[in-house]
């Protein structure tokens, strides 16, 4: 006995088109709206940072081999390394958290879960970013006895 199944149409697509993306739909606005920009916007500046950082760092002039401690104090002497460095940390740390939040407005059901699991996300990133600030922003290479 041979049994057909009717193809069910995706919500907004009454006629089943094959026009239909899977997925979430892009939010209609308030926070929801804004972290989806967001995403997509940190994500494209995170792409090329990372990739500008692996690449000076690890490819030109000689590769790995001349990372070490002297090689960072010569570089954060530049307010643009510093600052390059913040960034990509800074922006890591949003878009990572951003991300988990996504995640969790996904999977986590219980608005008291939710809430838990989003401010156990929010004090670790809050304290990676404060910890991270301050290492960029205050290193002083005096401070670190010569080897």
């Amino acid at each position: 006995m041979a049994t057909t199944a009717e193809r069910q149409s995706p919500p907004g697509q009454p006629d089943g088109s094959a026009s239909y993306r899977g997925g979430r739909e892009r939010p209609a606005g308030g926070l929801e709206l804004w972290s989806w920009l967001f995403m997509r916007i940190s994500g494209i500046v995170l792409l090329f940072l990372a990739v500008g950082h692996v690449l000076i760092m690890h490819v030109f002039d000689g590769g790995v081999s001349r990372v070490d401690f002297k090689f960072v104090q010569l570089r954060w002497q530049s307010p643009l390394w510093r600052t390059w460095d913040w960034m990509m940390l800074s922006l890591a740390l949003l878009h990572g958290v951003n991300g988990l939040r996504s995640v969790t407005m996904d999977y986590v059901t219980k608005p008291g879960w939710r809430f838990a699991v989003n401010m156990v996300f929010y004090t670790i990133t809050f304290t990676l970013f404060v910890l991270g600030t301050v290492i960029v922003f205050t290193f002083n290479p005096a401070n670190f006895p010569q080897t």
